[in-house]
């Protein structure tokens, strides 16, 4: 193969304007350009025309831009700086630090998103719309996994469709303690939280459905995702059963991502996905549709 084919072959291959750059001084130095060996001035002229074609490289345009957009600390409404202010003191003598301290939340929420199992798609109504076998056994090693965790649950909350009914009973018979309490709750039904950028074409809610569902399911957000209550000691750790729209919306809304970017994200059955609330307000995302505890051939996406 002659040198200038396994050039092209060099370049082809890897892309990358280091690899063009080697070549290119391995292929001048032996004078493949036309030049003859130590014809400095115009090999050098070579490399004029490479770093031309490449974009110029400063420590600003290689650095993310950040969006302008600062964390918002009283994003739940319950920042107790801002709380404080405007408050009326009880008498002349209160200290209004030691009030703000007592206002001060100190426990930490970690809350945790399961998307409900494999249903069956065929059903006519939401009562037809039961685990199938396979969603059965995703509970079950959903339940075993959050049991493996070895954590104190408070309480475990479910939509009230009959998926995440079903999913959140299997799990619970698996939680440690003398029983975790199970909550149904209606806001946390599947629906169209807002309509998603960029559009798809396979799924597309009207205008009504995403004007219904979305204020439901952001009521749901404010319910259930906001920082622990000034009264909580000890942190919390509570799990949610419910449906991929609403775990990928509430996701978006809690680290303060453009909420129309919730489609970008897939969640498959019987997945976990953490938050962690600080008394602070900062939020974090620990996981994000875990399923890494389920065998290759029990990961499902329906």
């Amino acid at each position: 193969m002659s040198y200038r084919k396994t050039f092209k072959l060099i370049c082809g291959l890897a892309g990358g304007s280091a690899v063009l750059v080697f070549a290119a001084a391995a292929a001048d130095s032996r004078g493949y350009f036309g030049e003859q060996r130590g014809e400095a001035t115009s090999r050098w002229s070579r490399f004029t025309v490479l770093r031309a074609a490449q974009p110029a490289w400063t420590p600003t345009n290689h650095t993310p831009a950040p969006t302008g957009h600062a964390w918002d600390f009283n994003w739940d409404k319950r920042d107790p700086s801002v709380l404080s202010n405007g408050k009326k003191k009880e008498s002349a003598t209160e200290d209004p630090t030691s009030e703000q301290d007592n206002g001060k939340p100190k426990a930490t929420r970690n809350i945790l998103l399961i998307r409900h199992s494999q249903y069956n798609l065929s059903g006519s109504s939401d009562k037809e719309r039961i685990l199938t076998p396979l969603g059965r056994e995703q509970a079950e090693l959903t339940g075993q996994r959050l049991a493996a965790l070895g954590l104190k649950y408070d309480v475990l909350i479910h939509s009230s469709m009959a998926r995440a009914t079903e999913t959140a009973n299997i799990i619970s018979k698996h939680l440690p303690g003398p029983g975790v309490e199970l909550v149904s709750c209606d806001l946390l039904r599947e629906g169209a939280p807002i309509e998603p950028v960029p559009p798809v074409t396979h799924w597309k809610p009207d205008a009504v459905q995403y004007h219904e569902d979305g204020a439901r399911i952001e009521a749901a957000f404010r319910r259930y995702i906001h920082r622990a209550d000034p009264k909580q000691k000890e942190d919390s750790y509570e799990i949610i059963v419910c449906h991929a729209n609403v775990i990928r919306y509430f996701v978006c809304r809690a680290l303060q991502f453009p909420p129309e970017g919730w489609l970008r994200m897939g969640l498959n059955n019987g997945s976990i996905t953490w938050l962690t609330i600080r008394p602070s307000g900062r939020v974090a995302l620990r996981t994000l549709g875990d399923a890494g505890f389920m065998p290759p051939d029990k990961l499902t996406r329906t």
